[in-house]
């Protein structure tokens, strides 16, 4: 990141895909949370989602919401912590009838 050219703006995040460490796609960046009083980030709205890493209920959804604690870089693309594994943990742990 070049940093002499200033501060970049957050809109320039919106657009970008959103990738695991691993390198599984997870969806696109469509908005930003934020918190106002403290002029932060809180989370990335995802659309274009990858229908394979989300449970049935998600998948009818418009997106979902990555908390931005868990973003490790940005440039290209944006890089976030393992989430897909964290998100086949709880699938493989939830019984299935507790989609409610």
């Amino acid at each position: 990141m070049d940093h002499s050219a200033g501060p970049q703006e957050i809109t320039n995040l919106v657009g970008r895909e959103v990738y695991t460490n691993d390198g599984v796609f997870l969806g696109e960046v469509e908005d930003l949370r934020l918190n106002v009083d403290q002029q932060q980030v809180t989370g990335l709205a995802l659309h274009d989602l990858n229908r394979e890493l989300f449970k049935q209920e998600h998948r009818e959804a418009q997106g979902v919401i990555v908390p931005y604690r868990w973003v490790q870089s940005v440039g290209d693309v944006v890089i976030v912590n393992d989430l897909a594994e964290r998100i086949k943990r709880q699938d493989e742990n939830e019984p299935e009838e507790a989609t409610a």
